[in-house]
Order: C-alpha cells, then structure tokens, then sequence
C-alpha cells in the first residue's frame, strides 16, 4: 500500500497537483483502504470519515482492499464521491477528471470490477526522491495461494507480474535519482514470473544486477519459505547487491495448524530451512511473521510455536493476533480462541522477540557493515540500517555530518546500549580516502 500511495502520489504532481498533509484541508482526499485486519477496516472508514468531516465540499475517494471487497459498506459513508477498486487504481486521477468532477449525484461513483489477471503492472517512473531514504519498486500483484485466514487474494486477485524491463527501467531511473538501497516488493513477491514465460525471481535479479549501473543494494521483501530457491541463496552469500536478510513468514510451529491455514509447508521444513540459510549465509537475518489465536490453536500448539522460535536463530519477529475475515475458510472454524488467550501469547512472543534482537546483535559485534544512513539523531551522529537488517547508530567526523544522509558507509558495530546497536564510521563511498577514527583529531 505504501508503494501504491507514492506512485498515486507521483501522478498528481505530474498532473499538476500540490500535495498536502492529510490534516490539512484540501480539494481532494484519497485513502487507500486495507482489509488485512478488522482494525484495518475500522482504521480505514475513520479516515474516510475525517476527511468528508474536514472539507465538506472536497472530493473523497476510497481505493484499495476494502473497497475492493466490500464497496457497499464504503458507500453508506456520508460525502464519498468514488470508490475505486484495487486494479484501478492507476485509472484514479482519470476517473476523478473524466468523470467525478462532473457529477451531480450524491451518491458514489463505483468502479470495483472483477479482478483479473491480464491486467499487467503498468511501469512506474520517478521525477523526483521522495522523503524516504529507501526506494520500493513493486514487481508483482496479487495472490492465488488461499490461506484460509486471509483476505488478500479476494482483494488483490491472481498474481501479476511487472515486465522484467519495466522492473530495470524503474530501478535505473531510482539509482540515477540517488537511491542507495531499492526494495522490491510485492503482494506475494516469490510469485513473480509465474505469468511470464520462463522468468522467477532470480532471474530478475540476475538482470538487474547486469544492468542496472551505479551505487546501489537491493533488498527483497516477504518470501515464502518454500520459494527461496538455491540460486537466491548463492547471491546472497557471494557478496553481491543482495541484502543478507530474508523476511521469511511462519504464522505457526505447529504443522496442524499450518495445515488448517493451508500453508504449504510444516515445522521441520521451516526448521531446516532456517538453518541452511544461517549456515551458508554470513551474518545473515531472518525475520519472521508469527500468528497467535488461529481457530483451534491449543496451548501444545502455541507451545510448539514458542520452542521451535526459541531454537531458531531469528533477528526479530512480527507478531500478530488472529482476527477473523469475512468469506476466508478460518472464519467458519472452531473453537474461536479466546482475546484474552491471544494478548497472553502475543505478548509472550514480542518479549521473545527482543530477547532474539539482543543476541543476535551480541552476535554481530565486531563486524564491519555496510550501512544506509537515514537520518541525523545528533550533532555528529545518525541513525542506519545495515544490510542485514540491523538498526544502529554511530558517530562521524562533525566535517562530514552534512554529507552521510542517504549515502551507504562502512560501519564498525561496537556496542550495543538499551537494545540499541552502537558503531563507528569506517568509510564510505563518498570518502576519496578511507576514514580512520584512531588517528583522527576531533577539534
């Protein structure tokens, strides 16, 4: 969602368009709706309603999962004047010109048709670096697999893949902007090319790094467990552009419930999985996404969870509770379990979790790594991440603290204070010479 906001975002400044902050009053608000979550839901029609509140004579448009799902509901919301469904998305600008503007109708302009799969990923070119330090470049849509607790392929569709020279064009025109770190992303990223002929994930990595030239690392978002193939594993461990770190869902450790979600893998495949990658990969991290409160999960069931999350060798974890979705096959399962059950659990593993942060940081201590710096936290210090996926921060020369936003440096980790990793600039590519903090006189 949040690619899609910044590429609606671009379209309407190249339209002519000036953005304001949501809170301001504006001509024309847009919330782009989720359905992840029934929070989501009740988060998503707040904000319709706070912005027909705020400017009773401005244009409101919803767009999104929600919309997409359950358009009706969206509808019987006061001073909406269009809801747009997930596919269109890209045709928003136009609709609101062509169509919306001209309106006399008080109710809604509703355009949710079915979704489908010959609707490719349009490309997406920058004219200008956003707020953010790090790029996203969106290269798939979409998703047949049908977890039973999920809402996203009802929302999404089948999986769609962006061009594989669309994907380099994008990239290339990111970096040129000066972009240091691109994130490729996707509703279920691992499915890319599975619409295009003879094309996966790796090979489009194989020809973005071919071709894509300058100063530059990728990182790649959630990937199934069982579609990070040996090819991935061989970039990440040769020292290439690809960041050591795998977001690698689990949702459970127990294999009956992963089961009844209809996963397509069980515990022990998860187990060794994990292990292979850690041995084969340096340093490497490994994030996982856990879900407590499943219909049916019994306290063995949680249980197996905790122990198999104890043993393994995790950087962090996105916990989060179960929460039940109109039309998904969990919906209908029983027995519920209970809110209380959940936080219990919930909380128990996010406690887990930074237990898992510190070690794995006592672990990286002494090692040198390469760092996006994001911001400025003090006169000579800032805030980055690491490749693998570690927040720290470090001192610099205060000559060059104007200069380090957004660059990639070398930095040594040295401590870690209240959970926080601690480092020291070595280098980076904006340096002709390496800097040395030992022999340097800080005046």
């Amino acid at each position: 969602n949040q690619v899609e906001t910044e590429q609606l975002k671009e379209k309407f400044i190249q339209r002519g368009y000036q953005l304001v902050d949501f809170n301001e009053s504006a001509d024309l608000y847009i919330v782009n709706t989720c359905t992840v979550t029934h929070s989501s839901d009740r988060k998503s029609r707040a904000m319709l309603r706070r912005a027909a509140r705020r400017n009773p004579g401005a244009l409101v448009v919803a767009t999104g999962c929600l919309a997409q799902v359950d358009a009706a509901q969206l509808a019987a919301i006061p001073g909406l004047n269009l809801i747009a469904g997930s596919q269109q998305k890209e045709d928003i600008l136009d609709l609101i010109e062509g169509q919306v503007i001209s309106r006399s109708e008080s109710e809604p302009l509703v355009v949710c048709p079915p979704l489908v799969a010959e609707k490719k990923l349009p490309p997406v070119i920058y004219s200008k670096r956003h707020e953010r330090s790090r790029a996203f470049v969106k290269i798939q849509d979409g998703c047949q697999s049908y977890c039973s607790y999920c809402m996203v392929p009802f929302a999404r569709g089948p999986s769609r893949s962006k061009l594989p020279e669309d994907v380099a064009a994008e990239l290339q025109q990111l970096v040129d902007l000066g972009y240091h770190e691109i994130v490729l992303t996707g509703i279920h990223t691992g499915l890319y090319g599975n619409d295009l002929e003879d094309w996966n994930l790796s090979r489009l990595l194989r020809l973005l790094f071919a071709r894509v030239k300058g100063d530059y690392r990728i990182r790649l978002s959630s990937l199934e467990p069982v579609e990070i193939d040996e090819e991935l594993l061989e970039m990440a461990a040769g020292g290439e552009r690809l960041c050591r770190h795998f977001h690698i869902p689990l949702q459970s450790g127990s294999s009956r419930i992963l089961r009844a979600m209809n996963r397509r893998y069980d515990r022990e495949f998860y187990y060794k999985l994990v292990q292979d990658i850690v041995q084969r990969v340096n340093g490497v991290a490994i994030t996982a996404d856990v879900m407590v409160g499943f219909p049916g999960e019994e306290k063995k069931d949680y249980q197996d969870t905790l122990a198999l999350l104890q043993d393994l060798p995790l950087l962090d974890l996105h916990v989060f509770k179960y929460s039940k979705r109109p039309g998904t096959a969990a919906a209908k399962m029983e027995p519920q379990v209970s809110d209380r059950e959940k936080e219990m659990r919930s909380t128990e593993l996010i406690q887990l979790a930074e237990a898992k942060k510190r070690s794995f940081i006592n672990r990286q201590l002494g090692q040198e790594l390469e760092v996006l710096v994001e911001q400025r936290v003090g006169e000579d210090s800032f805030r980055g991440l690491s490749d693998n996926y570690l927040e720290l921060e470090f001192s610099s020369p205060r000559e060059l603290t104007g200069e380090l936003t957004g660059e990639l440096v070398m930095v040594e980790l040295e401590a870690m204070e209240n959970s926080i990793a601690r480092g020291r600039l070595l280098y980076g590519s904006f340096l002709i010479e390496p800097y040395c903090h030992d022999t340097h006189q800080e005046g």
